[in-house]
């Protein structure tokens, strides 16, 4: 927090000035995903002239993508890491040399997030929801039924005034009765 902003001293903690812009996150955000959003920008722009950031990226937002549909194993972690200082290295343009930062920035600040991701099967922002689990807390719960009326999947179930229940197996995470919910009974 006691960083000065300003090139060399960003430099020095393996960040960088880019645009001039500054992002400040708390913990409710999934860093494997704010890798992916920025990596995605990256594939977008890349124009395309070296192989490293043309096809390097995209396989790197392939993992990324493993990561957060529980689908990797450990080793994706190494490989996602090899690739990214290959791409760092062997890139033409500051673009390619620069799009892996994000990646091994959150690698190395964030390494249990991502191991969460892949050991646990968990994402501890709940933001990636192939990882999410949506519950109802019966203590909570008033059993107001506000939640059966978004539920565009018919995922939840229950009978006024007695603490709802939802069926995982149906439920899309689209998060609606979360937001609709007036006593905090759903997480």
């Amino acid at each position: 927090m006691d960083t000065p902003i300003d090139y060399e001293s960003l430099g020095k903690i393996g960040s960088m000035m880019g645009s001039g812009g500054l992002i400040v996150m708390d913990d409710s955000k999934c860093m494997v995903n704010i890798s992916k959003f920025y990596l995605g920008f990256i594939v977008d722009e890349s124009c395309g002239k070296c192989t490293p950031c043309r096809v390097g990226t995209k396989r790197m937002l392939e993992i990324l993508e493993k990561i957060s549909e529980g689908k990797a194993e450990v080793d994706d972690i190494e490989k996602l890491e090899r690739l990214a200082l290959m791409i760092k290295q062997a890139s033409v343009c500051g673009l390619g040399q620069s799009a892996p930062n994000p990646v091994l920035s959150t690698l190395r600040y964030f390494r249990p997030e991502y191991m969460a991701h892949i050991v646990d099967k968990n994402c501890p922002a709940g933001e990636c929801k192939a990882l999410s689990h949506i519950v109802i807390d019966k203590e909570k719960c008033k059993g107001c039924g506000l939640c059966t009326k978004v539920c565009p999947v018919t995922a939840i179930s229950g009978e006024l005034k007695s603490p709802y229940e939802i069926d995982p197996a149906i439920c899309i995470k689209c998060r609606a009765c979360i937001e609709k919910c007036p006593f905090g009974a759903i997480s």
